[in-house]
């Protein structure tokens, strides 16, 4: 092949096509040179030296060269790990701004940067990282290639469903998973962008009441040393390998990940649905020091990774992965910010999960929520009219941040999932955390303007039991894994129901399915956005598998085959979501007050013990049950619509025994109802009236072990 290359520009970053050609550009401000590396159809390279460098960005222009391209990169410099210098020509190097990425690192070629790493064959195994030399053979056949990408697409007038966070219901769930085994999915599109965007399963979610998917990452990611290392993969993906790229293995061709990845987008804004992406920011799949080196770190690795001060050979780790993006150089800056309008303005995304985000806002060591990534998401015209939610912690000290981020944030509220199933389990102390999970967390929330949408309600996530292995296992099965069942959770706050794992007990199996019915219950009569996790409506088990990220196999995937507990309990999600999406009193906008609001004929919530009376302050602070019953008011929201009109509700009175034995309830006096009538009784399998029909102001109830009862004030 031979190439033209013209000055070209340094902006935007990347490649980026023309009628004529292909404008490369990629920042570097340690290099001393740079190659632009083409590859054929036969994996033959040319070799391009940039000679025009503006602002630290090398660029150029290749006459001739057309979306579809195989590209990489090589840079000059100095190879001085002790100095932060990690350069290395011999080594191929992926554009971090690739729109698409073909291939994998292959681990049996020379893809680490130094002598003496796994698998080189060279000795010096044991040579400390900063007295490590560079490795003088070509990875080019180990390392993928980026793709020149077209982005010409037809979107239909496609647009975002912007649906507002007091009504959003998010849904977690992995591409391949959920449609691995949908025997009504073409064969062809299981788990893939295509199979995700699928008739059967968009039904699904439709029927479900989901507003909003939460996908787990779709960026390119890379298996890491030690996972490879073992025979595993990443199957959750949290090893990111190109920012700007979804992943090739989601395509149901070859090449046709980004297309495909716009369809199912286009497909769920039809239907009303939106896709938030699961981004990493905090971290990349080349790891520590020993780590690879196959595009941040041979590109400018003391400019995109956190080095540690004493020994800049070594990398400052708050993700647990070997290393920390340096969110305090402007380029890595840059390089989030970008990617996230992009997806966003080219892939039409309706918001981001940040993984770890602790680990972004630490501009020293400590986490500090005035930090540049706030400021600079806080300006950002795009970026900051999407959701954002943050998983509010990391591995490093003081990483824990629930309740701290700043105001435009929703984040995964790990005190509801932790005060939630600690109830469920039987623990009375649980119950004045309790109080302010189910309302919104105001005492995490409240004091920085935010409104109760900023909590985002689990009880389970992708990493953890399943809601079904929650109620089956007290202890972790995580032997698969390759770990000798080390990794995962040791301390899951779950509860057997008193068999551990699988049982053929009835009685256990009749408990467990309430247990279920208890938690989902719990998360969609709670104030805040609820949370589901894919296959959890269904009674998924990875059969005590709490930490399932290197399982791509039937225990990740959902099995549609379904037994008749299985679909009752699937029945009572979707009509448990139907009754939330009907009900604005269990989502409202504001925080409640304890008081009467505009004239409202009752408190906004009432608190009540079992014995009829309102709690008072020995109730909280020495509670003898997990038991709590409140009333919330159905005229007292504080809350008016579009056109301006308030909006009013109906009353309901929610009861919940989280203890081992049944409790007497005695139902508010007249003065709070003349009549109450059961809506939600988890002692049943289905969602409906509820065994016992009306009650009588006064009476006396039979709150059964671990059930929710919900109670619909009558006044007519």
């Amino acid at each position: 092949m031979t190439f033209t290359l013209r000055p070209g520009h340094h902006a935007p970053l990347g490649a980026t096509a023309f009628a004529e050609g292909v404008n490369f550009a990629v920042f570097s401000e340690n290099a001393t040179g740079m190659d632009l590396c083409l590859f054929d159809e036969e994996g033959r390279e040319t070799r391009i030296p940039f000679r025009e460098r503006t602002l630290n960005v090398w660029h150029g222009f290749a006459v001739g060269v057309k979306p579809g391209q195989r590209y990489g990169l090589r840079a000059y410099g100095l190879y001085d790990p002790a100095a932060g210098l990690r350069f290395n020509p011999n080594k191929l190097l992926i554009d971090p701004y690739a729109r698409a990425i073909e291939g994998v690192v292959d681990y049996r070629e020379p893809v680490f940067g130094y002598v003496g790493s796994p698998k080189s064959g060279l000795a010096g195994t044991n040579i400390p990282p900063h007295y490590r030399v560079l490795d003088p053979r070509d990875s080019a056949h180990g390392v993928p290639k980026g793709i020149v990408v077209d982005n010409s697409f037809d979107w239909e007038g496609d647009r975002l469903p912007r649906v507002p966070w007091a009504d959003t219901v998010l849904y977690e769930t992995h591409v391949k998973s959920i449609s691995k085994l949908h025997e009504a999915v073409p064969p062809e599109l299981r788990g893939t962008y295509l199979g995700l965007a699928s008739e059967p399963i968009v039904d699904h979610l439709v029927r479900l009441g989901v507003t909003t998917v939460e996908l787990l990452p779709i960026h390119e990611h890379m298996d890491e040393w030690p996972i490879a290392a073992r025979g595993m993969q990443n199957y959750w993906g949290y090893a990111t390998l190109g920012f700007f790229a979804p992943d090739h293995r989601y395509a149901s061709k070859p090449g046709a990940q980004v297309t495909e990845f716009k369809t199912l987008v286009k497909a769920l804004h039809a239907r009303g649905i939106e896709v938030v992406l699961d981004v990493v920011y905090n971290h990349t799949g080349e790891g520590g020091d020993d780590g690879p080196t196959v595009s941040l770190r041979g590109l400018d690795n003391a400019a995109y990774y956190r080095l540690s001060a004493n020994d800049r050979s070594s990398y400052e780790d708050y993700s647990g992965c070997g290393n920390s993006l340096n969110m305090l150089h402007p380029q890595t800056l840059k390089l989030v910010m970008d990617s996230l309008r992009y997806w966003v303005t080219t892939m039409h995304v309706d918001g981001f999960r940040f993984d770890l985000a602790s680990t972004l806002a630490r501009e020293t060591s400590a986490v500090d929520k005035m930090s540049a990534f706030f400021d600079i998401i806080h300006q950002d015209p795009i970026v900051s009219n999407v959701k954002l939610i943050a998983e509010p912690w990391d591995l490093g000290q003081g990483g824990y941040q629930v309740g701290n981020f700043p105001v435009l944030w929703t984040e995964w509220n790990g005190r509801y999932r932790d005060a939630v199933r600690r109830f469920w389990i039987g623990q009375a102390n649980t119950v004045s955390d309790m109080g302010y999970r189910l309302t919104g967390s105001s005492d995490l929330y409240e004091d920085d303007g935010r409104r109760p949408a900023a909590s985002i309600n689990f009880v389970t996530a992708h990493d953890g039991f399943t809601l079904r292995d929650l109620v089956s296992y007290e202890r972790k099965r995580n032997e698969a894994n390759g770990e000798d069942n080390r990794d995962g959770w040791d301390d899951n706050l779950s509860w057997n129901c008193g068999v551990e794992g699988e049982s053929s007990l009835s009685t256990v199996e009749v408990l467990r399915c309430r247990q279920q019915r208890n938690f989902l219950a719990t998360l969609m009569l709670s104030q805040g956005v609820p949370m589901l996790t894919s296959g959890d409506e269904m009674g998924k088990t990875q059969h005590g598998n709490n930490n399932a990220f290197v399982q791509d196999s039937a225990v990740s995937w959902l099995d549609w085959n379904l037994e008749e507990r299985q679909e009752k309990l699937l029945r009572f999600v979707q009509d448990l979501v139907a009754f939330r999406a009907k009900h604005p009193v269990f989502r409202r906008h504001r925080f409640l007050r304890g008081t009467r609001v505009g004239g409202s004929e009752l408190k906004d919530i009432t608190w009540f013990h079992p014995a009829g009376r309102e709690m008072n302050a020995l109730d909280w602070e020495k509670p003898t049950d997990a038991t709590l019953g409140f009333l919330l008011s159905g005229d007292a929201l504080d809350w008016r619509d579009a056109a301006g009109e308030a909006v009013i509700d109906d009353s309901f009175l929610v009861l919940l025994n989280g203890a081992r034995a049944d409790v007497l309830f005695v139902l508010p006096e007249s003065a709070w109802g003349s009549r109450w009538k059961v809506r939600i009784d988890t002692m049943l399998d289905t969602l409906g009236e509820g065994e016992g029909g009306e009650f009588a102001p006064g009476s006396t109830i039979v709150l059964r072990t671990s059930s929710v009862m919900v109670l619909e004030r009558l006044t007519k």
